[in-house]
């Protein structure tokens, strides 16, 4: 059995979607579980919707939806003939779904909205992909994954509980194999006890798969996207980023902590516990090598360079200049895991400590008044930060060229330096 991943730009379009049958048809004797992401900048649509919502502009909101609602409609009517109407029905209670909230007011916070309206992208993908599977003639079974996974209720960055996930993918998953050998679902979502919709965490379909591969014990997880393999650099930021063939768990590890996009920082876990190797392939051209990430030793890597816009710094300085050692910073690990915020830098001095962060406004406003018992805040925001691993001095000067340097953190092996 292989896991199969394809993220929203493989889905972004009539003509890609249209490539997606010939790559399974290569596996035509495997039994292949497929997750796929929500189409294309789907995700960010929705979050647009759930931000009108929350503020209080319903109308727009609505608007915003019948956008989307258009947009799937029409690409499943370009797609399917035979299977059009069941689609239609599917997408029509998926839409039900999110405008009966929309009709609502909110009062609970925002992260619970969120995962309400934006979890629907992903079901409205692989309601269109399972009926244009099965339209081009490869049998299929599609599952709410919402059925399977079951989270805590941490939402936009929900938990996953091992123990009833695992026993509904033997109960309610396995068995569906005997029907098909492909079974479609959803990355990036999950749902609580009490049928609240939940999110993994932004790019979480990639963990969404892991998950399924270590519960199933598959061969292999592949995850096809729109560019060779791993490169070095983000292609957008980067445009001679070049290609990794071959890396480890380790490596992969150390690229997402520090905020690579191209592996869910969660996803690496579930596969090294178990041995899956992970395959990232170009779904464009598959017969193209792509990225082979597995347990065994490497040497001679070239430098992975990690950018990361729109940080925010927060210097806390001791009130009464004692040193912050051991007591501040163990208290202000306690307030990262109240608030839920994952630092991308710290650096510790004898009475002060500087953290960089994603700007997560609310989580910010949040640490700033819990901190503030305990030190003075002081908050800078739009900043970048620029990790490389490997890194040698002429990429580090040409990247750090004319701009300030506000902190940098240094060992042999990764430099990192907050910058605007």
């Amino acid at each position: 059995m292989k896991i199969f991943k394809f993220g929203g730009a493989s889905v972004n379009s009539v003509d890609r979607i249209k490539q997606v049958p010939g790559i399974l048809r290569q596996f035509s004797a495997e039994k292949l579980l497929v997750v796929i992401s929500a189409m294309g900048k789907t995700t960010n649509a929705l979050e647009k919707v759930a931000e009108a919502f929350y503020n209080g502009h319903k109308d727009e909101a609505l608007q915003l939806f019948h956008q989307i609602k258009e947009q799937h409609l029409t690409t499943a009517k370009y797609l399917l003939v035979k299977n059009y109407l069941a689609c239609e029905a599917q997408l029509k209670d998926f839409f039900t779904e999110v405008e009966w909230l929309l009709h609502d007011k909110p009062v609970r916070e925002y992260d619970y909205y969120y995962d309400q309206v934006v979890c629907v992208g992903e079901l409205l993908s692989t309601s269109i992909m399972s009926a244009y599977f099965a339209e081009s003639g490869i049998g299929n079974q599609w599952i709410d994954v919402r059925d399977i996974f079951r989270t805590d209720a941490n939402f936009r960055d929900a938990g996953i509980d091992w123990d009833v996930t695992g026993r509904k993918v033997r109960e309610e998953v396995l068995p569906l194999f005997g029907e098909d050998d492909i079974i479609v679902t959803q990355g990036f979502i999950g749902a609580t006890s009490d049928n609240e919709s939940t999110t993994l965490g932004r790019e979480g379909s990639d963990y969404t798969a892991a998950v399924f591969a270590n519960l199933l014990d598959a061969e292999g997880q592949t995850i096809w996207k729109d560019v060779e393999g791993v490169m070095n650099a983000d292609p957008k930021q980067f445009p001679d980023a070049q290609l990794i063939r071959e890396l480890n768990y380790d490596e992969v590890i150390e690229m997402a902590y520090y905020g690579a996009q191209v592996i869910h920082p969660k996803t690496i876990k579930p596969l090294q516990n178990k041995g899956i190797p992970l395959y990232v392939k170009c779904f464009l051209d598959a017969s193209l090598p792509g990225t082979v990430i597995h347990n065994k030793s490497l040497k001679g890597l070239p430098p992975i360079f990690v950018l990361k816009q729109d940080q925010v710094l927060v210097q806390l300085h001791s009130r009464d200049f004692s040193f912050v050692g051991e007591t501040g910073i163990a208290r202000l690990y306690d307030l990262f895991s109240q608030v839920r915020v994952k630092p991308n830098l710290i650096q510790s001095g004898a009475v002060s400590i500087q953290v960089c962060l994603d700007d997560r406004p609310a989580k910010i406003e949040r640490l700033a008044l819990a901190a503030a018992e305990l030190f003075d805040v002081n908050i800078s925001r739009g900043l970048t930060l620029l990790t490389i691993r490997h890194y040698d001095a002429p990429a580090l000067g040409r990247l750090t060229a004319g701009k300030e340097e506000v902190l940098r953190q240094q060992t042999p092996e990764t430099v990192q330096v907050v910058m605007r």
